[in-house]
């Protein structure tokens, strides 16, 4: 993944709402992307991601607000005219066309001169590294092959905006993953302003620059991969996104640096403060991989250590899952790597054991 840029507001969305009847699809989403960044909505099904790129694509109306691109507002555009190309999630290969005839459909149909056409189709083929197979059809390519094909069918016509609708939904989990890093260092090189809408939260992570997260239309937070990871704003984007322990409690210290609530489970001591009130209810989020397991209670630690015993314990290969109950009846989810083949915390089912975790890797939410 590049690294991302302070966005310049080259695509901005201001205040955008899109009703169907009585139902709000999308409620007042205002998103500010800079030119060259790849930019993910990431959400469940219903969210109003699809609809917010349908709306850019020109194939839906905003009910309200403004669609800017460079400055030019795109809502008086209809889709043919605007320098927006999307990629959608079946490919929609002509299946009687061949992989370079594909391609060329649409500069064909802008009239470009044929000179101008073969040059731009074997340009297209090349950054996708499909010139070998310009004479096959679609059926008689890859899953994979095929995405690339759709991918340089639709930058083929140098679009502004490249708007990609679950561009690796059609592929299985293996060929998505190796596809992933292909798709970026392709955008990349083209330099085309991204949107691209997923509900994969792992495609999102790994070839966004930033993401939205949607739910029920309005977008609750916006940043970095590692910044909704590690520092969501609400239980919605800390649940959503990758796994998590939730402790509720109640605010019991709140100093600008450090702050603690009181859990079902005892004290926990977070690294920031919230300027919140004392006794206010809070949720306390920490990842199952930053927590740590063992059966001796950690030396030098006076905080953030707790028992329970091991119900449930699974192997997945590069990392064990262990859960664990406290006896207040709290499941805690533990995630430790297998570093070695001999590796081995000795701990097996129905064990009693400590878990714990520094102060730092626990992050406050207030809703």
């Amino acid at each position: 993944m590049a690294s991302a840029g302070n966005p310049e507001g080259y695509l901005v969305t201001e205040k955008v709402v899109k009703r169907f009847d009585e139902a709000v699809a999308v409620d007042e989403v205002s998103l500010s992307i800079a030119k060259g960044e790849i930019f993910a909505l990431l959400g469940s099904s219903g969210c109003g991601k699809s609809t917010l790129l349908r709306m850019l694509a020109g194939f839906e109306k905003p009910t309200s607000g403004r669609l800017l691109l460079g400055g030019q507002d795109l809502a008086a555009l209809p889709p043919y005219e605007r320098p927006v190309n999307m990629m959608f999630q079946s490919y929609a290969l002509f299946p009687h066309l061949s992989v370079w005839e594909n391609v060329a459909f649409g500069l064909k149909r802008e009239g470009l001169p044929s000179d101008q056409i073969a040059k731009r189709v074997d340009e297209m083929l090349a950054l996708v590294q499909l010139t070998p197979y310009a004479k096959r059809k679609p059926h008689q390519l890859s899953g994979g092959q095929q995405q690339r094909v759709a991918l340089a069918r639709s930058l083929a016509k140098r679009p502004k905006l490249l708007l990609l609708d679950e561009p690796l939904g059609a592929l299985d989990k293996k060929l998505r993953e190796q596809t992933q890093f292909e798709l970026v260092n392709i955008i990349e090189k083209v330099g085309v302003t991204c949107v691209m809408v997923t509900h994969d939260q792992e495609e999102a992570m790994t070839v966004a620059n930033r993401i939205a997260i949607m739910s029920k239309g309005r977008v609750l937070q916006v940043g970095t991969p590692q910044q909704v990871y590690e520092y969501p704003t609400n239980r919605f984007v800390a649940d959503f996104i990758g796994n998590v322990n939730l402790f509720e409690g109640k605010l019991s210290v709140d100093e600008p640096d450090r702050c603690a609530a009181s859990t079902t489970i005892g004290e926990i001591h977070v690294g920031h403060g919230i300027s919140g009130a004392l006794g206010m209810p809070v949720s306390v989020a920490v990842r199952p991989e930053k927590i740590s397991i063992g059966k001796q209670r950690p030396a030098g630690m006076d905080h953030n250590v707790f028992g329970g015993r091991v119900k449930e314990i699974a192997y997945f290969g590069s990392y064990n899952t262990y859960i664990v109950v406290t006896p207040q009846g709290a499941r805690v989810k533990i995630t430790e790597p297998n570093g070695s083949r001999h590796e081995q915390l000795d701990i097996t089912w129905e064990d009693e054991v400590f878990f714990w975790w520094d102060d730092t890797d626990a992050v406050v939410l207030r809703d």
